[in-house]
């Protein structure tokens, strides 16, 4: 063999050996697999579900007008707290707190607020069953805003009232007096509230949930960008020369939709099934255990903000949901909601109280599942009740592997970012 054949022979081989892996990228995958992959892409997310409950969603009016009311912090006590302080645009629209920090103090963290109109139940416990709802919870919670209905009504009459009659119709008098007039909070408010007539406590009511209705115009525009998460779904989808991810992303990846389990509740493209489940997350005070959806059922069968409720825009043949609640499952104590993992690595610390501060917590608990062992005979026994956990079996190697996919989902977020915005 001549010399130019050896060194025609060698970059052969050197090609081949260079070229095999990039053109195996996708073969690395079953079809089932890169199918599974597909389906958990940011482009696969369908428009957001229209709220019947909320007429005004849509309205560019109300967009404006809730985006103003969603950085104002006069509708707070001390005038110093707006939506946005908890949900900072700056943090992907949470605050990177364990708790929850209004005019005081809450008892969970902020959940993340984009995505949140695709889910049929809001808060970490699903007490309210719409985006409108939702926005008017803080807002009279002592912990959060530590306002009131009808201070809000009167705000928006001060502050807002010919963009509210634009949207809404003619304001109605409001009586003069006692601002923190409400049904909820001290007995003095309580007492001021049930000394109102009936009629002047619909038309507060009314003014309290368009409000609420504004706000959540608003937030259904936010949106998630691309992340690197899904550049490397579609190159395999479209069989590229060039994988995106490297091979630790790529090993994380494969254990997020195999032995790690992970994709059984965090699925499709927000990463969340949108349900309750009870993973026995530790306590924060273990004195006072929360109960999580066990206490919200009532709460929210009883909230007059809810879909039948007589503020609600919805016909009772569109309160599904509401009207086939469940109420008597086990499952549901001390069940939370499974929480979107997009941008989940810049959004720490984790879980409904913040009691996990890193993302390789978290797989330390889930690896433990509390509540739950292996028995002499190999199989798993249970410790105790209401949890769904089964131990995951990893080695430093995969929890690394594991946290490096993790962070490939972190994208731009903001308003209409994203294809999903078309």
């Amino acid at each position: 063999m001549t010399v130019h054949h050896a060194i025609r022979a060698l970059l052969v081989a050197v090609v081949s050996v260079v070229a095999c892996p990039l053109e195996a990228a996708a073969d690395r995958w079953t079809p089932a697999e890169i199918a599974l992959i597909s389906s958990l892409r940011l482009n696969q997310l369908p428009p957001i579900p229209a709220d019947p409950s909320n007429a005004y969603e849509k309205n560019p009016a109300a967009v404006a007008l809730g985006k103003r009311l969603f950085f104002d912090p006069r509708f707070s006590r001390n005038a110093a707290v707006s939506c946005a302080t908890c949900h900072d645009p700056n943090q992907h629209f949470q605050d990177g707190k364990p708790l929850a920090q209004g005019v005081g103090t809450a008892t969970r963290r902020t959940i993340p607020l984009i995505g949140a109109g695709y889910a049929a139940w809001l808060f970490w416990d699903g007490r309210k069953d719409s985006l409108w709802a939702q926005a008017l919870g803080p807002i009279e919670d002592v912990a959060e805003h530590g306002s009131s209905r009808t201070r809000v009504a009167q705000l928006m009459q001060q502050n807002y009232h010919a963009e509210y009659a634009s949207l809404f119709g003619k304001m109605p008098p409001l009586p003069p007096g006692n601002l923190d007039a409400s049904p909820l909070g001290p007995a003095a408010s309580v007492n001021a509230w049930n000394a109102l007539e009936i009629t002047r406590q619909q038309d507060i009511s009314r003014v309290f949930a368009n409000t609420g209705k504004a706000i959540a115009a608003y937030e259904k525009t936010l949106r998630f960008g691309e992340s690197k998460f899904d550049r490397h779904a579609q190159s395999l989808l479209d069989r590229a020369l060039s994988p995106v991810f490297n091979e630790n992303e790529e090993n994380g990846l494969r254990i997020f939709i195999g032995k790690g389990r992970c994709v059984t509740c965090h699925a499709g493209p927000l990463f969340t099934d949108h349900h309750f489940h009870s993973t026995r997350v530790p306590e924060r005070d273990p004195a006072a255990p929360d109960p999580g959806r066990a206490a919200a059922v009532h709460k929210v069968l009883q909230d007059p903000f809810n879909c039948l409720g007589a503020f609600s825009d919805a016909k009772r043949a569109q309160c599904q949901e509401l009207e086939f609640i469940v109420t008597s499952d086990p499952g549901i104590l001390r069940a939370f909601k499974t929480p979107g993992l997009r941008n989940v690595a810049v959004r720490p610390p984790y879980m409904h109280a913040g009691q996990l501060a890193s993302l390789r917590e978290v797989i330390a608990h889930y690896m433990k599942a509390p509540d739950a062992a292996l028995g002499p005979d190999g199989m798993v026994h249970r410790l105790g009740i209401n949890s769904e956990l089964l131990p995951v079996l990893l080695s430093a190697r995969e929890i690394d592997d594991l946290i490096a996919f993790l962070g490939t989902l972190s994208g731009p977020a903001g308003e209409l970012a994203g294809p999903q915005a078309k």
